[in-house]
Parts: structure tokens; C-alpha cells; sequence
């Protein structure tokens, strides 16, 4: 499928939420006209997506079974971060967003077997409200006492080579040894499924790092933000931990957003069970040739790697060898989740909030757990519940490989302690991921410079996933989205953008003064 001279050939690599919104922000860039790199007597660019499996979305993946919906991947995706959502609506499924639960937003800790509300108002490392914070039960008074004392210490002046720090010693050093214990390791374990002691701050939560900088204090910059919102007339969200008026998710769950993507691409445009096993320039050094495990060699003049850090090291290790060692470098952990369907009866817990998180000092199989059917409407039949446990990660690998029937079997002890469940559910449903969460460990922004600088060597290649500048599916969205725009933008003057509408029709335009 090599087109002819005038024919403008983008490769996508990977069929996952990245290179879903890459290819399909390809094609609404050449519907908007964006950028006039068409040349006099150029025709169509075509857009090949090509995905070693046998289907398309990622971890994005929601299964129905026995009335339940079932996430398997990513159960929401977070509104403060709008690609993903402003995507959702140009493709029309605005109407399908739902919210959480307005009446449990709130999230518990596990300390000694036992589940204990997040205070309201702390947010993720520190509190933004003095009384719930002071009335927890989940820290010692000489924990409080350490973690008060961040209104008093001075702020950290940074110096050459010391401007990064990692979780565990930010928390540390402005909280003290229990607020990275039993708070900060489990809520952001949650998201990054990461080894605080090697997580990098700057390159996860920054705002921390710029809240010292500016207030000198976590607990005074959350409190001024606080009063901030209370003068502007602005509902302080009541949820203790997470926000969780800013999470989203669809009636019909999270792969609805990979599948409208898919649906939009032409039915030419998309190659499952097409593994690529290498890709290197021509010898012109403008042109990519993507070799793939069938034998078959395409030609392109412009390629997305939507892949795991790892995966797009191997695939570049001919064409930049200095550029694929620093992409392998990036660690990666594995995770699994775990959906266990009860009847509502069989579980004595009231389930008020939408879950919990167990720090790793609790020494449990779990390492959070969603109240899936509290959490969002539609989860489960009427008088029944789904819970949503989470195994494996950076701190538990060895968890991780368990085989499905001993992994159930583990979170089904820690549910029977935690939550009283003795019955067994009506089914368990694992789905597992190797290799599937990008660690952002200390020196990850240094490292992103350095493959920056080696990518603006090669002639039109684009990297985009969860593996540089975020994790969740807005970042993956927005992720893919630039490489298409940078593709674009940066593209040789004799080609044209690409020349398909999101109904998979190919388009003729018009030649204008613009040169369109």
C-alpha cells in the first residue's frame, strides 16, 4: 500500500487511547485546513494505523457481564485536565458523561485493619481544612504535631543538581515519617502505582514543589486557596482525598471513548494483529521505511510511536541507538485490577464513599480499592454491588504474578478483613498489564530533554503516551493530539495534509489563494 509521489503517508504505531487521538486529530487538522503545507498539484495524505493486537483502545477496556459493567482499565478520566473531555464532545458524546455519586464523595484509609475516613479537605499530601484534619484518627498527635510543624520550616533553597526530589523526601521533610506513611504513599500509589522513594516530584506533582516556593508552607498555601474559593463564591468541594466532583467516566463505560475514536477512522486506515518490528530511514535520510513482523515493508513520511517507552526503544534502536537507550531507561510496573460482583446483602460494610487505599505499611495484597457501583451509576443490577481492587504496582511486583484465581483469592482475604465480606462473589473478573505504568523516577525531566534533543534529529517522528508528561487519559489524549499537530505543522511544503472527514470519506479540496 505504498502511495503515489503526491500522496503524503502517516504511520501511526499503536492502537492504544494515544494513537487513537493522534490518528484521529490528523484527520480533523486536515478538515480544519490547519497549517498550508499542500504543494500545487498535491492530492491526499493517507493515515495508516497499525496495532499489534487483536483490538483497538489500550487499557481502555469495559466489559459487560451478567448486568455488570466492568472496567478493566482506567474507571474515569479527570475534567482539570480537559483534553480528554473536550474530546468526548467534538465527537458528540458529550450527553454521555456522567459524574460521580454527588452523595458519598469520599474515600478511606486502611490503618490496623480498619477503615477510617480521609479527612475532608486534605488533598493528596496536605490538609486544606484544620478541624476534620485535627479529629482524624488516622494519624498519632505526635504525627499531627510533625505535620504542623510544616507551618513553621522554612522553605528548601534550591540549589544546582537539587531541584528534584523525590516523593518520600518532599513529604518527609515538610510532614514528617506518617504523613508519607499512611497518606501520601497510598494516594499517590493509587494514581502511579509508584515507589515514593524514587517518584520525582517535579515531573508528578509540581504544584507541591511551587506551593514551598511561593507560600513557603503546604498547609498555608492550601488554606489561602481554601479562602480563596470562599470569597469567590465557589462551593468548596466536601470530598476528603480526591476531588471527586472533577471525575467523569460514560454511561457506558470508559471504552466508549476508544471506540467512537476507531469508528471515525477509515475502515482502510486501521491494521490489527500487525506487529512492527522496526522502523529506520531511507537513505535519503526523509522518508521512514516500518518493517513490520509479516514481512512487509511501508513507506512513510511521517511516524507517531504510540507505545510504551520501551517497545518505541526497540523499534528505534537502528535508526538512533543514543535515543532508544534513553526511552529503555524509563521503568515501568506492572499492575492488575481485580472486578468482584456481591449481592448488596452479602457485603456488611455500608459502603459509604467510593473506596479506599491501603498503605504499603498495612502489609495487605490490595493496594486500593473502588466502591465501583457507589462510585458511578450503572455499575451493577439493582441489590447488587461491584468493588474494583487494584494489585501489583512498583511497591508489590511479586503480587503481580500471581496467576487470576490466586489474585482473586488474595483480595477476597483482605476483603473479608476490611470489609467483613465472607460470602463469596457471584463472579471475579482480572484483567492484568505488564509493563503498563510509566514510573517517573528522579531525573525524568532531564531525561525528557535529552530524547527531545535527540528526536529533533529525526525528520518527522513523534513519540506520545503515558510515558513522559502524564499517566491518566487526559494526558494520553493530549499527548497524542500534539504529535498529530507537530506532525503537521512541521511537515515538508510538497505535501498535504490529510485528506479523509471523520465519516471515513476521502476528500477533494479545492485548491484556494491560500494554496488549499
Amino acid at each position: 500500500m505504498d502511495g503515489s509521489a503526491n500522496t503524503r503517508r502517516i504511520v501511526v504505531v499503536g492502537g492504544g487511547i494515544s494513537g487513537l487521538a493522534a490518528a484521529h486529530h490528523l484527520l480533523e487538522l486536515a478538515n480544519e485546513g490547519v497549517a498550508d503545507v499542500g504543494g500545487a498539484g498535491a492530492t491526499a495524505t493517507e493515515v495508516l494505523l497499525l496495532e499489534a493486537s487483536a483490538r483497538l483502545g489500550g487499557t481502555l477496556r469495559t466489559t459487560r457481564r451478567e448486568g455488570f459493567l466492568l472496567e478493566g482499565g482506567p474507571d474515569s478520566f479527570i475534567s482539570e485536565k480537559p483534553a480528554a473531555l473536550e474530546l468526548a464532545r467534538r465527537l458528540g458524546r458529550g450527553p454521555r458523561i456522567i459524574e460521580t455519586n454527588s452523595e458519598q464523595r469520599r474515600s478511606f484509609v486502611v490503618r490496623g485493619g480498619k477503615l477510617h475516613p480521609t479527612p475532608e479537605g486534605f488533598q493528596l499530601l496536605a490538609p486544606s481544612r484544620l478541624l476534620p484534619f485535627l479529629t482524624s484518627d488516622i494519624f498519632t498527635w505526635r504525627g499531627k504535631a510533625r505535620m504542623a510543624l510544616d507551618l513553621f520550616l522554612p522553605r528548601r533553597t534550591p540549589t544546582v543538581g537539587t531541584d528534584d526530589e523525590s516523593l518520600a523526601g518532599f513529604v518527609r521533610r515538610r510532614l514528617g515519617r506518617e504523613a508519607l506513611e499512611r497518606m501520601a504513599q497510598p494516594m499517590v500509589g493509587g494514581i502511579y502505582t509508584a515507589d515514593p522513594e524514587h517518584l520525582s516530584l517535579r515531573a508528578t506533582m509540581p504544584r507541591f514543589l511551587d506551593m514551598e516556593r511561593e507560600h513557603r508552607s503546604l498547609i498555608l498555601a492550601m488554606w489561602k486557596a481554601a479562602r480563596r474559593q470562599k470569597s469567590a463564591g465557589r462551593r468548596a468541594e466536601g470530598a476528603s482525598g480526591a476531588r471527586y466532583g472533577l471525575f467523569l467516566s460514560f454511561d457506558t463505560g470508559m471504552q466508549t471513548l476508544s471506540d467512537t475514536l476507531a469508528a471515525r477512522l477509515p475502515a482502510d486506515a486501521v491494521r490489527l494483529d500487525t506487529k512492527v518490528e522496526s522502523i529506520s530511514l531511507e537513505q535519503d535520510g526523509h522518508r521512514w521505511v516500518v518493517r513490520t513482523a509479516g514481512g512487509e515493508r511501508v513507506g512513510a513520511d511521517g511516524v507517531v510511536l504510540a507505545l510504551p517507552a520501551y517497545v518505541a526503544a526497540r523499534l528505534l534502536r537502528e535508526a538512533d541507538g543514543a535515543l532508544a537507550d534513553e526511552l529503555d531507561a524509563i521503568p515501568y510496573a506492572s499492575t492488575a485490577t481485580v472486578n468482584l460482583a456481591y449481592r448488596r446483602a452479602d457485603i456488611p460494610h455500608p459502603l459509604d464513599g467510593f473506596g479506599f487505599v491501603v498503605p504499603f505499611t498495612e502489609h495487605r495484597a490490595t493496594l486500593a480499592c473502588t466502591f465501583s457501583s457507589v462510585k458511578f451509576p450503572g455499575r451493577a443490577p439493582e441489590g447488587h454491588a461491584l468493588l474494583r481492587a487494584f494489585v501489583g504496582g512498583a511497591l508489590q511486583p511479586e503480587m503481580f504474578e500471581l496467576d487470576a484465581e490466586s489474585m482473586a483469592a488474595a483480595v477476597r482475604r483482605d476483603l473479608r478483613d476490611l470489609l467483613g465480606i465472607e460470602a463469596p462473589p457471584l463472579f471475579a473478573h482480572v484483567e492484568k498489564w505488564p509493563r503498563s505504568m510509566a514510573q517517573y523516577h528522579l531525573g525524568h525531566r532531564e531525561r525528557l530533554g535529552r530524547i527531545r534533543a535527540r528526536l529533533a534529529r529525526l525528520p518527522a517522528l513523534k513519540l506520545c503516551g503515558n510515558a513522559y508528561e502524564g499517566a491518566g487519559v487526559p494526558d494520553c489524549v493530549r499527548s497524542g493530539e500534539e504529535a498529530a499537530r507537530e506532525l503537521q505543522t512541521s511537515a515538508p511544503s510538497k505535501h498535504e495534509l490529510p485528506q479523509f472527514n471523520l465519516h471515513g470519506k476521502r476528500v477533494r479540496k479545492r485548491h484556494s489563494e491560500s494554496g488549499f
